[in-house]
């Protein structure tokens, strides 16, 4: 996967839809249930620098690998779930672990500006640990020990998670014209 052309589009896409919206439109929600399209971008800051701390200690050398991570079927089961759950096509949404849940309150209307910085970081993360791919690095989730995946898959989940986002995003923009 080109993972910095993917956070590219999910960047630019997220700046040309909503980048001339007041912060009263950004942290709009149609109901109670439904995240703003500023909590969907401050969730998407939250849950991928969750995982920097995982890669910080791989690279250090300090991570320790639960015993899920030691039964390959699992790791590659796990992946393979969490890959297909947030699929942007996928219908069903999953509620979000507690640790990934964005601000519940109005969020600054900087919210673009912390999220371009935010990829920009990502991608630099990420094209930092090629080697670590390469190497087909098994890791936990961040909120969740016993759900293990490849880095690699890892990768591939936030990708796929942020357009995920983007099109919600787009939903709630849709609804709010």
């Amino acid at each position: 996967m080109d993972y910095a052309n993917k956070i590219d589009s999910v960047t630019n896409g997220f700046k040309d839809k909503f980048g001339k919206l007041t912060a009263e439109q950004l942290n709009w929600k149609p109901n109670e249930q439904t995240w703003s399209i500023a909590q969907n971008m401050d969730h998407l800051i939250v849950i991928n620098e969750t995982y920097y701390p995982v890669i910080k200690s791989v690279r250090q050398g300090t991570y320790k690998l639960p015993f899920m991570g030691k039964i390959g079927f699992m790791v590659n089961f796990f992946g393979k779930f969490i890959l297909n759950s947030v699929e942007p096509t996928r219908k069903k949404k999953i509620k979000t672990f507690p640790i990934w849940e964005p601000i519940k309150s109005n969020i600054a209307p900087d919210i673009l500006n912390r999220f371009e910085k935010h990829q920009e970081e990502l991608k630099q993360l990420i094209s930092g640990s090629k080697d670590l791919v390469e190497k087909e690095v098994i890791i936990s989730s961040p909120a969740n020990k016993n759900i293990v995946y490849k880095l690699g898959t890892a990768f591939d989940i936030i990708v796929t998670h942020e357009q995920r986002h983007l099109e919600q995003a787009k939903e709630i923009l849709a609804q709010l014209k």
